[in-house]
């Protein structure tokens, strides 16, 4: 019988490979995170020139997130079944294309589609991409691997807006040149993903047209690790969701600020917090991490209603970098417990099922606001989203604290 190879998980006697290639792994991820968030501080710049209201803002920030689970769906199975790169380049392709249409767009259609194709590459990134920062570390860096996976999304996230922010600041026609740059990011790591050397393992072709598409899941018996994280990453992505989409208009109508340097640099610094609270706490115990992490969203959104209600840009950049937090501290708990206990060619799958447990709540939220919005103003519908928001954090802290085992650790 004729055999074929698969990049797969590796033997777990097997030594650390080189470190450069998690290196490299994870710069596929940074780049495809600057593309997610570098539109950030230009809505503001769109809604003027195309017209759209508040609620219309959210639905193209969520045809990101729609596209996003789309790729989820089949993206994580796709690459434990067939391989990581056959489905990490077709995701760097579509986000090439996303940048042309960003670059160009003169319509509210052009710029739902450049969203969606941009979820659809991050989709493949956070399932795919995130799975082979974990393979190419080898069995003896699985926590630290992990770790990379985690930092390289957010410091991705974060220098994408602060980038745009930049460049929005000082140039009259900043667009082109700002996904021109992307472009050029995303070109050189097509070329990485191509060269980069992925752990392969021997399997026999006749299992190939076997193989079935299905709704993502994680074995039985790693459900309830899909669980703890889903519950403390949900509330943070949705945190940073409604700051990403919402939070350069509540500067400029709400508290004055006008400046899309400031709108960007906010997501920047959220992302920042979202990294650096990562490393501050790596040797944690995972309950701990999410327990942190429950708590930093709950602060986050006081902050925001207190921002609104004292018109305090200041308080808003506080609630902002505590988003962050949230969101990195359930994002590395996740992805440590995925990493750990997850099998190998079930880890992408399990990568999109904990992605897509946090990203339908943060579309759905931040489309319902955005919405709310328009019908009631800005300072009511921020408070009911920031209530809704706290109860999710406090019901997830509960969960954590009660039922996860304290000796767990990143």
């Amino acid at each position: 019988m004729t055999d074929v190879k698969q990049e797969s998980p590796v033997p777990t006697t097997e030594p650390a490979r080189p470190h450069f290639r998690v290196v490299l792994a994870a710069g596929l991820v940074t780049a495809v995170f600057i593309l997610s968030n570098s539109p950030t501080p230009l809505y503001v710049q769109w809604q003027a020139r195309l017209g759209f209201a508040s609620g219309m803002l959210t639905v193209i920030f969520t045809a990101y997130i729609v596209g996003l689970l789309v790729a989820l769906l089949v993206a994580g199975q796709l690459s434990d079944q067939i391989g990581r790169k056959k489905v990490i380049l077709p995701g760097l392709i579509v986000a090439l294309i996303a940048c042309i249409l960003f670059a160009t767009a003169t319509s509210v259609p052009m710029l739902l589609v450049a969203r969606f194709l941009t979820g659809m590459a991050v989709g493949v990134i956070v399932s795919a991409g995130m799975a082979t920062v974990v393979d190419v570390g080898g069995s003896a860096r699985k926590q630290r691997s992990a770790l990379a996976a985690s930092v390289a999304m957010v410091f991705g996230a974060g220098l994408g807006p602060l980038l745009a922010g930049v460049l929005a600041q000082f140039l009259s026609n900043p667009i082109p040149i700002i996904f021109g740059i992307e472009f050029i990011v995303l070109g050189v790591s097509l070329v990485i993903a191509i060269i980069l050397p992925v752990p392969a393992l021997t399997i026999d072709k006749t299992r190939l047209p076997q193989i079935r598409l299905h709704l993502p899941s994680v074995p039985t018996a790693n459900r309830r690790h899909l669980a703890f994280g889903i519950a403390v990453f949900g509330p943070g992505i949705t945190a940073t969701s409604f700051v990403l989409s919402l939070g350069p208009s509540l500067l400029s109508e709400q508290l004055g600020v006008t400046s899309p340097l400031i709108a960007g640099g906010t997501a920047c610094v959220m992302f920042l917090a979202a990294t650096g609270v990562q490393f501050a706490v790596k040797s944690q115990p995972i309950r701990r991490i999410f327990l942190m992490g429950a708590t930093a969203t709950i602060l986050a959104m006081t902050s925001m209603t207190a921002a609104i209600n004292l018109s305090t840009p200041l308080l808003l950049i506080v609630s902002a970098i505590l988003s962050g937090a949230g969101q990195g501290l359930g994002q590395l708990g996740g992805l440590t417990l995925i990493g750990v206990h997850v099998p190998a060619n079930r880890r992408a799958e399990a990568n999109a099922v904990f992605n897509i447990g946090g990203y339908i709540p943060a579309g759905l939220l931040t489309v319902v606001s955005g919405y709310t919005i328009d019908w009631v103003g800005m300072p009511t519908a921020t408070a009911l989203f920031a209530v809704i928001l706290i109860a999710a954090a406090a019901v997830a802290a509960t969960h954590v604290y009660q039922r996860l085992p304290r000796h767990e650790r990143a």
